[in-house]
């Protein structure tokens, strides 16, 4: 297999794990706090990559951790709170498409921070996407009025955390084995989100039912959606670039947004407009 069939197989791989995690999040909802499903699903993915990859550790070099350190804060860490705390209020489909604006955030802060150059069409797309993002927003504060769509500002913060992870990543551990980066990242989180997990009630209500099956969803989402799925995305920014790595949200939404339906949740006509302008626009500003 060529490197550029692995490129899109990861790809495919990828879209399909993390668009299934949108729904993973509402279900773990149903028993946990936003706080309790961020620090389970971070302390189940670091028990995984403790276990299959402690031995990788030797190879980051002690003054590549300061850069593990941030790569966890920003790929990870923070992301799992915003996330499960804003789909309190807004739905997983929603939630998916604005995590679409990963890759038009990567080429922002890698303009503004790495040094990478704009072009025409590229600034063309990041207007045309936030143009996408203001109507489904506005559009969805209207048809949705039980839910509140300030809470939208957490996966966009959330986006542009990931951006930030995937340019230090290029930059700065593109020599790093993925395994070697992942496990790294979740020894520095593991025992701040221990800590906090056991700082709520979670052993007093772990025996309900309810939180035992939520518990399940957050395993599969911490073990699959964010151990492997990181080792994968860690190799595919490694082995192209990282908007490419970050195209990966053009396909997460299909995939959640089915999910969606499944689970009886509903776009308005304008919100997939808007839904389709963002995609517009990512892929015009990630056009070499």
């Amino acid at each position: 297999m060529t490197q550029q069939q692995v490129k899109w197989l990861f790809l495919i791989i990828l879209a399909l794990t993390w668009g299934s995690s949108f729904i993973l999040i509402k279900r773990g909802l149903l028993g946990l706090t936003p706080i309790q499903l961020g620090a389970a699903r971070i302390v189940f993915s670091s028990l995984f990559l403790l276990f299959i990859g402690f031995r990788s550790l030797k190879d980051i070099r002690h003054y590549q951790w300061k850069y593990i350190a941030l790569t966890s804060l920003f790929g990870t860490f923070i992301p799992a709170f915003l996330f499960a705390i804003a789909q309190t209020q807004i739905s997983s489909a929603v939630s998916s498409i604005l995590n679409s604006l990963t890759p038009l955030n990567t080429l922002i802060l890698g303009a503004l921070a790495f040094g990478l150059t704009f072009k025409r069409s590229q600034i063309f797309g990041v207007v045309i996407g936030f143009s996408g993002t203001l109507l489904l927003i506005i559009d969805g504060a209207l048809s949705h009025p039980n839910q509140n769509y300030m809470y939208t500002v957490l996966v966009l913060i959330a986006s542009l955390c990931y951006a930030t992870n995937v340019n230090f990543i290029k930059k700065y551990l593109s020599d790093v084995k993925p395994l070697s980066i992942t496990t790294g990242n979740f020894v520095v989180m593991l025992f701040p989100a221990l800590a906090l997990l056991l700082s709520t009630n979670i052993q007093e209500i772990i025996t309900v039912p309810a939180t035992q099956e939520a518990l399940l969803y957050i395993m599969i989402l911490g073990v699959i959606g964010t151990g492997i799925a990181n080792i994968l995305f860690y190799k595919l920014i490694q082995i192209s670039s990282p908007v490419f790595a970050t195209s990966v949200t053009y396909l997460i939404p299909v995939v959640a947004v089915c999910w969606g339906m499944v689970d009886g949740e509903k776009l308005t006509a304008v919100q997939g407009i808007g839904a389709l302008i963002i995609l517009i626009g990512v892929y015009l500003s990630s056009k070499k």
